[in-house]
């Protein structure tokens, strides 16, 4: 699990670690603060963050779970009851018979082979400044 500062409360891009520390669709866990977030590499390329408690067990296990889809949409199944949740979105898509809940989803930015973490309600931009750092963006 990566440590992150608390930066990552206040908006800002938080570097979490390089595209080369994640294998492709297997969770890794990274704190930001006292929030645990996974992170996911698909298989094509994009990274998703979302928060690695998991909402109906109160488990931080999301980064466990198995990777999938749902028509067009990436998805993560948690390994304790098999909830399916969207990565883009954070919405349960199968709830197994309970109520609704949902992941906090993080906005995750490239630059070069690192990767950051933006959590505050910007609308995205494309992920970078023109001297090349990243900027604050979206929580999605």
């Amino acid at each position: 699990m990566t440590l992150l500062t608390d930066r990552a409360r206040a908006g800002s891009a938080v570097r979490v670690c390089s595209i080369q520390d994640l294998e492709v669709e297997r969770g890794r866990a990274a704190l930001l603060g006292t929030d645990q977030v996974a992170l996911f590499l698909l298989r094509d390329g994009s990274v998703h963050a979302v928060s690695n408690l998991d909402p109906y067990s109160r488990a931080n296990v999301i980064s466990r779970g198995i990777v999938g889809t749902r028509g067009d949409a990436p998805t993560i199944a948690s390994p304790m009851h098999k909830q399916v949740f969207d990565l883009r979105t954070g919405e349960c898509l199968e709830t197994q018979g309970k109520p609704a809940l949902h992941l906090e989803v993080w906005q995750v930015r490239t630059v070069g082979d690192d990767l950051y973490l933006l959590r505050d309600a910007a609308p995205p931009s494309d992920g970078t400044a023109s001297d090349g750092t990243p900027t604050e963006g979206a929580r999605t």
